[in-house]
Formats: C-alpha cells, sequence, structure tokens
C-alpha cells in the first residue's frame, strides 16, 4: 500500500516545474511534506482530521498551512479533509451541535433541524444549509473545535499504532524468512 501511494505523489521535479507553484517552491519541496513515515502520515491524517471541519472552502488551504508548520505528509492531509463532503456534512454537524450544546450547558433543546431537500435542487439545498449553521451558534463553534481536535487525535494515534502492527508483522515475517 504504501507503494501505491508513493507513486500517486507527484515527486519533486513536478513540482518544481510547474508554474503555478514556483513562488512556494522552497516551502513545497521540502523533504518532510512529502517522506511518508510513522510521524508524517499520523501527523497528516491528524491534520486532515482536524481542518475537515473548518467552513467553506478553506479546509485544504488551512491543511496545506499546517502541513507547511508542522512538516506532516502534505498529500495525505489534503486527501483527509475530504471525509467532509456534502453527504457528511450535515451529519457531523449534528454531533458536533450536540457535543457543544453538552459542553456549553444548553442541552440539545434548541436544535433547529437542517433543512430539508424537499423541492430544492441540490445547490439551493447546500445554500440553505450556510444560515442554518449560523443560527446553531456557539454550541456548534464549541462542537467542532472540540470534534475536529477528538477526530484528529483519534486519527494520529490509529495511523501510529496501525504503522507499529505492521512494522512488528514485517519484522516476524523477515525473521520467519531468515530462521526457516
Amino acid at each position: 500500500m504504501r507503494k501505491k501511494f508513493r507513486s500517486l505523489i507527484p515527486d519533486h521535479e513536478a513540482i518544481h516545474t510547474n508554474r503555478w507553484l514556483r513562488p512556494f517552491r522552497n516551502t513545497l519541496l521540502h523533504p518532510r511534506l512529502w517522506h511518508l513515515n510513522r510521524h508524517s502520515a499520523a501527523g497528516g491524517i491528524a491534520v486532515g482530521l482536524f481542518c475537515g471541519l473548518i467552513p467553506g472552502p478553506f479546509q485544504m488551504l488551512s491543511a496545506a498551512i499546517a502541513c507547511v508548520l508542522w512538516r506532516v505528509n502534505l498529500p495525505l492531509a489534503l486527501i483527509t479533509t475530504l471525509y467532509s463532503n456534502p453527504l457528511t456534512i450535515v451529519p457531523l454537524y449534528v454531533v458536533a451541535y450536540a457535543i457543544g450544546a453538552v459542553l456549553a450547558g444548553n442541552g440539545a433543546d434548541g436544535f433547529v433541524h437542517p433543512p430539508d431537500i424537499g423541492d430544492m435542487n441540490f445547490i439551493e439545498w447546500t445554500h440553505a444549509l450556510v444560515p442554518w449553521a449560523m443560527d446553531l451558534g456557539k454550541p456548534l463553534v464549541i462542537g467542532l473545535v472540540v470534534l475536529a481536535g477528538g477526530l484528529a487525535l483519534a486519527g494520529y494515534f490509529s495511523v501510529r499504532a496501525a504503522w507499529r502492527v505492521m512494522l512488528i508483522r514485517n519484522w516476524r515475517a523477515r525473521a520467519a524468512k531468515r530462521g526457516g
């Protein structure tokens, strides 16, 4: 799987020669942004999970900035932000609101259900989601931060644990080959 993922990542030459990325070439060519190891993969997933709950089109931009600041895997972070999409954003925001309402002491009594798609087309419905989300206010903001942080921590430690399990399995397989 690691080899397949590496084949999907653009190489340094592609970034170096891309005219749109030329102003950011020195920043984007830092090796830790593209290297795939336990730390960079776990950090990239955590950044992507956290930034995936940022409203609007700023998810990937904020993930890229965070990756540059913390020097974690950029492609993994950008791909991971895609978990929040038009199909998943409403359930994620409902969960975030519930968490925020509990933490803010409001309870879940003040919840307003999201707009029903009914006679609206998909574009109209997504535009109706913005004022709905804005009306939810403080519990939503608190819940989004807590949910994003929780997802980021869970993602980070899950990747670290999975990487360790894979590493131990590979060590044992190599030891078995040498011994038998």
